[in-house]
């Protein structure tokens, strides 16, 4: 078998920044704590836990004074910060660039909506770290949309400002901008009357692994997919590859791999998720390399 990792899977930018962030803190210090997991991936999370990385919860936070916290890629709503300050907690921000930019930008269109007596309507996962993030630049009054029965949540008589939350994909935000012209034009006379403005608002860094990967399962007799089960981006990605290649796989580590899968001359490609350590990768290749013999036999 031929094995190949996919050179444009791995990390984005945003969560490379935050584990280094972590990584540099705990050098000089056994304990940091960290707002949530790092990233969406279990098997990352309990290296970085044996170094020292402690993962507690907002509820955590209230009891927590004097010590530092790091906040992860995904950013925070202004609650966080408040919080932080009356605790006497130093923050350490990994919050990602582009994370930090959108939620100025929900912010000033919050404002602008209020006095038109408009809404926010944010296409995202609600519970996600960086939709809580996001609505809280919005005094909470952001509606998330997901599935189409959200738009129940939209009054489509009024003013709409959309954005998306960034790891979302782009596909699916503008099937969702149709979705929401769609009703504003019956709810109104005409789409003109009603100010609908949507911002595509996904990373580029994340948008652009879909092309990308759509090449990489076509390349490949088998892609194993390997990503955190959390890990909403994964679940997407995983879906591109599935669609242009029916042998993908979807795994969490090696041990889930299953030699069944594999065919003695296949071309085999290991890819993953914006939150899939490029070690987890090496390693899942070294395994499959090592059914060798077992594959062709």
């Amino acid at each position: 078998m031929q094995v190949t990792i996919d050179k444009n899977s791995g990390y984005c930018f945003g969560v490379e920044f935050a584990i280094q962030m972590a990584e540099d803190e705990m050098q000089e210090a056994d304990r940091l704590y960290c707002l949530g997991d790092i990233v969406h991936n279990d098997m990352e999370v309990k290296r970085l836990s044996e170094k020292g990385l402690v993962v507690i919860d907002r509820e955590n936070l209230k009891d927590l004074r004097d010590c530092k916290v790091l906040i992860r890629a995904h950013g925070e709503p202004p609650e966080t910060y408040k919080l932080a300050i009356e605790n006497n907690i130093e923050l350490i921000d990994a919050s990602c660039p582009v994370v930090l930019k959108l939620q100025h930008r929900v912010k000033t269109a919050f404002d602008k909506m209020e006095k038109q007596d408009g809404q926010i309507v944010i296409y995202g996962k609600k519970g996600h770290a960086e939709v809580i993030g996001l609505t809280g630049q919005t005094l909470e009054k952001a509606v998330v949309v997901m599935e189409d029965e959200d738009l129940e949540k939209i009054d489509f008589s009024k003013p709409v400002t959309l954005f998306s939350q960034t790891t979302k994909s782009t596909k699916g935000f503008y099937a969702l901008k149709a979705k929401i012209e769609e009703r504003m034009a019956k709810a109104n006379q005409s789409l003109e009357e009603v100010e609908f403005t949507a911002n595509d608002s996904i990373c580029r860094q994340v948008s652009n692994r879909e092309p990308q990967l759509t090449r990489f399962a076509n390349e490949n007799d088998v892609i194993i997919f390997v990503s955190g089960k959390k890990s909403s981006n994964g679940k997407a990605l995983y879906q591109v590859c599935k669609a242009e290649n029916e042998r993908s796989y979807f795994v969490e580590n090696e041990s889930e791999i299953d030699t069944a899968w594999f065919e003695a001359n296949d071309k085999v490609g290991i890819c993953g998720a914006t939150s899939t350590p490029m070690w987890l990768m090496e390693q899942v290749m070294a395994y499959i390399n090592s059914l060798g013999e077992v594959v062709s036999q």
